[in-house]
């Protein structure tokens, strides 16, 4: 069977406050909406943004509850109308590990607490980490963190940390755990791509690892079965940072 065509569109035409140019930022869809929060232009940008692809029309939700400072290269899901925010960058050398969860249903922010992990420290701060959703866990992994405690002096250090959210019903998380991986992780890495896959036939939800930078830039794949926290590298001849990368059902 031949390949589908694919075709790209640049939209044009679009009403409402739209956002200035930007680099570092998340957007998720809920429906038909786009929400897009963060990253820099001339500093961090601290402004949400919503695009409806229904009708060609940006605005700006007002927020109200727990509004996080701007940030850029931060963890992003959507879990129905619930937002997730982790980390990033909130100015220059400085990294962050808050979690605000955001109610899209009523464009509410909350500052979220996790409890820290039975055996071992919750995550630094950091930045460039990815953050994957298998259903009522968030997956996040690597990034990248500054040992310096003097911002003017960044000394990076590359991760290559797992640790797994258990988000509650609705709203709030329980805390954080520590997997215990039977396999050699992944080497460190930031600015990397995470994707989920949900294979046929009842198998496992497989989260997927590309690229990234660590020094220079990295093209290896790399895979782990979330239930029995069991991971496999992959061959891939392309390298590259700060790629990005989705799953089409």
């Amino acid at each position: 069977m031949a390949a589908p065509m694919l075709r790209w569109k640049r939209l044009s035409g679009s009403t409402g406050p739209v956002p200035r140019p930007r680099h570092g930022h998340r957007a998720v869809a809920i429906k038909e909406l786009m929400v897009v929060f963060g990253g820099g232009n001339e500093g961090i940008v601290d402004e949400l943004h919503v695009y409806n692809t229904a009708t060609n029309q940006w605005f700006i939700p007002a927020v109200r509850g727990d509004i996080p400072p701007g940030c850029a290269a931060y963890g992003f899901v959507c879990d129905g109308t619930r937002l997730l925010v982790f980390g990033g960058m909130v100015e220059y050398g400085k990294y962050s590990n808050d979690l605000y969860e955001l109610q899209a249903s009523r464009w509410e922010w909350k500052k979220l607490k996790p409890k820290p992990p039975k055996h071992g420290p919750p995550p630094c701060p950091r930045l460039g980490h990815s953050l994957s959703l298998v259903g009522s866990r968030c997956y996040l992994f690597g990034g990248l963190a500054n040992d310096s405690e003097d911002p003017k002096n960044n000394i990076p250090r590359y991760l290559n940390d797992l640790y797994v959210l258990e988000l509650k019903p609705g709203s709030g998380v329980h805390g954080w755990e520590i997997p215990v991986t039977h396999c050699m992780p992944p080497p460190p890495r930031e600015s990397h791509t995470a994707v989920v896959f949900q294979p046929r036939l009842g198998k496992h939800p497989i989260l997927i690892i590309y690229g990234g930078m660590s020094g220079c830039r990295l093209g290896d794949l790399w895979t782990l079965d979330v239930e029995w926290n069991y991971c496999l590298r992959g061959s891939c001849r392309c390298k590259g940072d700060r790629v990005s990368a989705s799953i089409l059902s």
